[in-house]
């Protein structure tokens, strides 16, 4: 069983930048693909970065490609996401999710692929 809690959302203006933190507890962290993803009010869940269980590999989704940067502390069970240059279409609940093990990279944007989920936290950045 893995628990996930998210941590570092708040209220930013826009151009401004948000680190996002993802802690687990279980020992499969270390070993498991870790994603983040966004939902805002009244759309449909959005892939937005996801990492390989070595930290070597990382996804982004288009929208955020040189603005965001996934990482991760396999020391410390800890994912984090940097946004940088942040705009009001990024406002939404970001979710980390975790899968143990190694995910296809076809397979890495879809969030059924993943098997724990975090309660989120909101991201609001005005105009």
């Amino acid at each position: 069983q893995v628990q996930l809690v998210e941590s570092g959302g708040g209220l930013v203006q826009a151009g401004g930048s948000l680190r996002l933190s993802c802690a687990a507890s279980g020992r499969t962290f270390p070993r498991a693909t870790v994603g983040w993803f966004c939902q805002a009010p009244g759309k449909e869940r959005e892939f937005v970065a996801a990492i390989s269980t070595s930290g070597v590999t990382a996804y982004y989704a288009d929208s955020v490609k040189g603005r965001f940067t996934i990482s991760r502390d396999n020391a410390a069970n800890t994912v984090f996401l940097q946004m940088n240059s942040l705009k009001p279409e990024d406002t939404a609940i970001y979710y980390c999710a975790v899968r143990p093990g190694s995910i296809p990279g076809g397979l890495i944007a879809r969030g059924e692929t993943y098997d724990y989920w975090g309660q989120g936290t909101q991201v609001t950045v005005s105009p």
